[in-house]
């Protein structure tokens, strides 16, 4: 049996990259501000921003684009994803929303108040943007070994129980719901452990608190739990993910990620108990209930996206692609978080440039280097993203600089990994030459995305 694990797919159509130099790049960034956010997608060689919404749809899904049913109001593709998410999920109520940010807006406030607390394993950027606006406190609960990058366990996004039963008995009053998200972004695309979710719903329960999953790669996660967990390796991926979502009392998800779509977003809910208030903010920011937010064109693609996400040869594939980049890492001597996760590969910063101070942003300055020297575009999971800047003007910050390297679906072939691990070995041998920013101008929320910065 041959060794190598193919891509269980042809390509069927090509973008041309377009080249750029040395030169180039350091104007382009310098253009930008010092943020690759900021950078023309043209200027990329390789594109690792993000793997939402970036990936390649499949013939199947652009042949479903042609079926969409654009009415305003009861579109057949409504009726259609509706079935499929029911299927999946068990849930009886299916809200679309044009990606998941706005699926949390809508869902938090209907049942989110200022001074309210939400524990999850990790709030991911927009997550905690979301929570943080309304002036609900987001407080992440992940055990310990998720935030120890070179520590090896199979399940590093398990929420901390003995944390999470802690703030419950302290702030019960103020915690609408529990949140777990599934696989954890924040700390290097881990998973969630079966056990792990069964435990934490029953802990919500005891205490009288339902439990919100997010789910933008719950198929990954399943796909771990097959692999990892004891007892599940006989089980089918759609059954792993039945289970998953039946100790779930509502779930929020970007379809831009495991729905193998560009655009598209939802929540599902259990019971009707907050069905009308997000209904209702759902038309105010999104749309009428039966599109909110999206074409019929694309929830016909997404229909078709999330069986296609759960496809077992697939899952196989894209987690191997990951493991691949990080062997290739490992031999350059480059620290990332290990095991590797499904969407991503995530360099400790820390590892490549020890002697950085951290108010310099290393994870920062590697992002940057990375597209100097290779045209490679990763983001930033550090002190940037999740530092907080003080009323006094002081900076507490994150207790990992990681350099996330998320990759679109379907998208890049073997020798694209190959040139770029190529390129990270190259910055980590540069190292003493790569230098630190500060940030000169931000916004109060998601600074991340729109911050200028100034070499230092």
């Amino acid at each position: 049996m041959p060794k190598t694990l193919i891509e269980p797919f042809r390509i069927k159509s090509v973008e041309p990259i377009r080249m750029t130099s040395a030169a180039d790049r350091l104007r382009l960034l310098e253009e930008a501000k010092l943020n690759v956010f900021k950078l023309h997608a043209d200027d990329v060689l390789i594109d690792w921003l993000t793997d939402s919404g970036t990936g390649a749809m499949s013939s199947r899904q652009w042949g479903a684009i042609m079926e969409g049913d654009e009415s305003y109001a009861g579109a057949r593709s409504f009726y259609r994803l509706e079935k499929v998410l029911q299927d999946i999920t068990g849930m009886a109520h299916f809200i679309p929303t044009h990606q998941g940010r706005a699926a949390e807006k809508v869902l938090f406030s209907a049942t989110c108040k200022a001074g309210d607390l939400v524990p999850n394993n990790c709030h991911f950027d927009t997550t905690r943007g979301n929570l943080e606006s309304m002036g609900v406190q987001a407080l992440d609960c992940v055990a310990a070994v998720g935030l120890q990058p070179a520590t090896i366990a199979p399940f590093k996004g398990n929420i901390d129980l003995e944390k999470a039963e802690a703030v419950l008995q302290e702030h019960g009053a103020r915690i609408p719901f529990g949140m777990i998200t599934v696989t954890n972004n924040t700390g290097g695309g881990q998973p969630v452990s079966m056990a792990n979710i069964r435990a934490y719903a029953a802990l919500l329960k005891k205490y009288g608190k339902p439990l919100v999953m997010d789910v933008c790669r719950f198929a990954e996660n399943a796909m771990f739990i097959k692999m990892r967990e004891p007892g599940y390796e006989n089980t089918p991926i759609k059954d792993i993910v039945r289970e998953m979502f039946s100790y779930a009392d509502g779930a929020t998800m970007s379809a831009k990620k495991d729905g193998m779509v560009n655009i598209g977003g939802f929540i599902v809910l259990r019971s009707d108990e907050w069905l009308d208030g997000v209904r209702n903010g759902l038309i105010m920011m999104e749309g009428f209930p039966t599109y909110g937010g999206m074409a019929g064109r694309d929830l016909e693609a997404l229909a078709v996206g999330l069986e296609e996400g759960m496809d077992e040869d697939y899952l196989r594939y894209r987690l191997r692609t990951a493991e691949y980049l990080g062997e290739k890492l490992d031999a350059a001597g480059v620290g990332f978080v290990r095991p590797t996760g499904g969407h991503a590969v995530y360099i400790d910063a820390k590892t490549v440039l020890p002697d950085m101070p951290v108010a310099h942003y290393p994870a920062w300055a590697l992002c940057n280097a990375l597209y100097l020297e290779g045209g490679i575009r990763g983001v930033e999971i550090g002190s940037v993203m999740f530092g907080k800047r003080l009323d006094d003007g002081t900076e507490t910050y994150h207790s990992m600089e990681l350099v996330r390297l998320a990759f679109p679906r379907r998208m890049y072939t073997q020798s694209h990994f190959d040139y770029a691990a190529e390129v990270i070995a190259e910055v980590k041998e540069k190292a003493a030459s790569i230098r630190g920013v500060k940030i000169t101008k931000q916004p109060k929320f998601l600074r991340h995305f729109t911050c200028e910065c100034a070499w230092v």
